[in-house]
């Protein structure tokens, strides 16, 4: 059976990946062109190279929801929104200065999240189980536990409200993949969180980069908590689920 799922594998990464919808958030979609690369996500994408190469400091906005999403409690809100504000601090600062406060000579990113499904806790705990008795590198989940996050985010101009990058990105679980199962609710939407940072950032980034070192102390994400979490690996290992608050994401600042 798991040899089957596995040689199923691409048609169902292909059918997991729907397209994405222009939701109003952004400024504008003019221009905007499907990226072909991608397998797990589908993306739209514009960028102004020229624009770009003007930008050395930005200023993240914090994540929005304008996904009508009732079923979401406060804690998952506010998980959801802090753990896409961390992964987008964590992927744009290794490329450009990050701004505190808001100011005249850093360009603006903004970001919300457009659509979010939730990840079923009953059929999260039956894949584990049989992960846990049938191993190998790829999960298998079971019908009802597939979440999914739509997000949208954009780079204003320094000074101005000039889009010089956009991007409307949309991912589902995998029933076949390495997507964990979850008892939380939000946990695929988390799990997503930090590939729809990494093509965000991607899409933002000069034609000719400046990568930026992180020194040890000096960490402008630093009330995020910690960028690399073992911990998660760990839980995973003991349990076959992603377990939130073992990876990383927080719903309060450090202290």
């Amino acid at each position: 059976m798991r040899a089957l799922a596995v040689s199923s594998l691409p048609l169902l990464l292909a059918a997991c990946a729907s397209a994405p919808t222009q939701s109003g958030f952004l400024s504008g979609y003019d221009g905007m062109a499907e990226r072909e690369d991608t397998v797990r996500a589908a993306v739209n994408e514009r960028r102004d190279a020229q624009g770009l190469s003007k930008v050395g400091r930005v200023f993240i906005a914090p994540t929005r929801i304008e996904a009508d999403a009732p079923w979401l409690n406060e804690v998952e809100r506010t998980l959801l929104l802090r753990e896409i504000d961390a992964q987008l601090c964590f992927e744009l600062s290794e490329r450009f200065e990050i701004a505190q406060e808001a100011d005249e000579a850093a360009a603006r990113v903004r970001a919300a999240v457009t659509g979010v499904e939730p990840t079923g806790r009953a059929a999260s705990a039956a894949s584990a189980a049989a992960s846990f008795f049938i191993p190998g590198p790829l999960g298998l989940r079971a019908p009802g536990a597939l979440g999914a996050l739509s997000a949208e985010a954009e780079m204003l101009a320094p000074g101005g409200s000039d889009q010089i990058a956009a991007i409307s990105w949309t991912r589902t679980a995998t029933a076949v993949g390495t997507d964990d199962p979850s008892l939380s609710r939000v946990g695929d939407a988390l799990q997503f969180a930090e590939p729809f940072a990494d093509v965000a950032a991607a899409v933002m980034t000069p034609d000719t980069p400046t990568k930026r070192k992180i020194e040890a102390g000096a960490d402008p994400c630093a009330r995020f908590g910690a960028r690399f979490r073992p911990e998660g690996w760990a839980a995973k290992f003991a349990t076959g689920l992603y377990v939130p608050q073992m990876s990383g994401a927080k719903a309060e600042a450090e202290k």
